[in-house]
Order: structure tokens, then C-alpha cells, then sequence
């Protein structure tokens, strides 16, 4: 298998996706964009399009971030969709994705930075890529938006504070609202990078703050993600990819 990953800013690592990848003997490719690095013009070099996080949304201009280029993210998804290939959006990889498919992004009722639960819905535990989360996982949260619905996408999990933590667009197409890539070094990273807003944000209810965060441990939910990317690849091969 071939991943190429989109790295939006060097604070919103891979993690665990790229932990997977190594682990699998799986071959990574990267458009690191912060470092103005191009996209792919098209899928032909990878199966896996794995498109991160950042601090943007679809709707943030180039003249707001000349790094960030969401039209031409959007073309690459829909291009990696229409040629059967997989993709999974995390974050804001999750609202392209549904930017791309026509769905646009919406706000998330609640802000969410930290490790909450997540609740898996009837279609999640009927979701054999999802269903060994079990009804209810720990996982990593940092965000403030969600991904819109096509008319063909379940939702797959929720949380408290956000109704759209996992959705399934097609059976190769997923979006992960939820951040489970976190490890211990990509919190670090994101403290770092953005210590003034969590002091701006003491009195949110979904926010933890960096001791909290420090005090988290994220084995389980890697884990968890390991097995949904190993059926996801199953998946892929199974549409008669190799």
C-alpha cells in the first residue's frame, strides 16, 4: 500500500497513522503544505489518501493562508474518490472531505480539546470497520467544526459535544472529526503551538487543559485505529485493488 499524506502545519503530525505505516511495511509519501510542498496531481502514485488536520476550515482563502489551498484538496479528493481509491480525512481532512462530495463543513455545537468519549450509533456497531471501538471510546478531540453530510453518508459515532465524530461516505471514504492518531508527541506539538488559546478557554466544558492533556494516555485508541485501517485496506483489495 501507498499513503500519501497531506500535513497541513508541522503541529498536526501524522501520529499513529504514520506509526501504522511502518508497522504494516506500508510506503509513505507526504505533501507537508506548511513547507510548500505541492499535492499530487492526481492518485495514480498512492491507494490511501490520508488528509490532516489544521487550524483552517474549507472556507479559509488562500489570501487568509497562502499555504492552504482548499480547492485544489477538494479537486484531489474527489479525483481519488472517482478513481476508487481510499480516504480518510481527519479534522479538517474530514470537512473536505465533505466540502469535496458537496456537503460543505458546519460548526460543531461545542468546542472539544481533550480526551472525551465517543458513542458509537446503531450504524457504527453495524459497521464492521468500527464496530470493535465498542459502544463507547476514549478518544482525542481538537476542534471546533464537523464534516456536512452527503445524502449517502451515516454516521458512524458521536460525542456529547459534537454530533459528527466519524462518518462513513462511502465504504472506502471516511471522515474522523475525533483525532485518533494522538500520541504523546503530537499533544506536545499542538500545546506548544497553541498555549495562548487554551488559556483563553478555562471556562469550557470540553476543553482540557495542557496538565490534562500531558495526563492522557493514547495506546487504546491507537490500537483501535491500527484494526480499522487494516480493514480498511481488506476493503480496498477486497474492490479488486492489489
Amino acid at each position: 500500500m501507498n499513503v500519501h499524506f497531506i500535513v497541513h502545519e508541522s503541529f498536526e503530525a501524522p501520529g499513529a497513522y504514520e506509526t501504522w505505516v511502518k508497522a504494516r511495511g506500508h510506503k509513505a509519501s507526504y505533501s507537508r503544505v506548511y513547507a510548500n510542498q505541492r499535492l499530487p496531481v492526481d492518485s495514480s502514485h498512492f491507494d490511501l489518501l490520508v488528509v490532516l488536520g489544521g487550524p483552517q476550515d474549507p472556507a479559509t482563502t488562500l489570501a487568509q493562508c497562502p499555504h492552504f489551498d482548499a480547492a485544489a484538496e477538494c479537486r484531489l479528493i474527489q479525483q481519488t474518490v472517482a478513481a476508487g481509491k481510499a480516504v480518510v480525512g481527519v479534522c479538517l481532512g474530514s470537512q473536505l472531505i465533505g466540502e469535496a462530495l458537496g456537503a460543505g463543513f458546519d460548526h460543531s455545537p461545542e468546542k472539544e480539546i481533550g480526551k472525551f468519549p465517543i458513542r458509537l450509533t446503531p450504524e457504527g456497531k453495524a459497521n464492521d470497520k468500527v464496530a470493535h471501538f465498542g459502544e463507547v471510546l476514549q478518544v482525542g478531540h481538537w476542534h471546533n467544526d464537523m464534516p456536512g453530510l452527503t445524502a449517502e453518508a451515516k454516521v458512524l459515532a458521536t460525542s456529547e459535544g459534537c454530533p459528527r465524530q466519524i462518518v462513513e461516505y462511502s465504504p472506502l471514504v471516511y471522515g474522523f472529526q475525533c483525532h485518533m492518531e494522538f500520541t504523546s508527541e503530537v499533544v506536545e506539538l499542538l500545546i506548544a503551538a497553541c498555549e495562548d488559546e487554551l488559556a483563553s478557554l478555562t471556562d469550557r466544558r470540553f476543553v482540557q487543559q495542557p496538565a490534562a492533556l500531558r495526563a492522557n494516555h493514547w495506546d487504546e485508541m491507537n490500537q483501535k485505529l491500527y484494526v480499522f485501517l487494516d480493514k480498511l485496506v481488506e476493503e480496498y483489495r477486497a474492490h479488486g485493488n492489489r
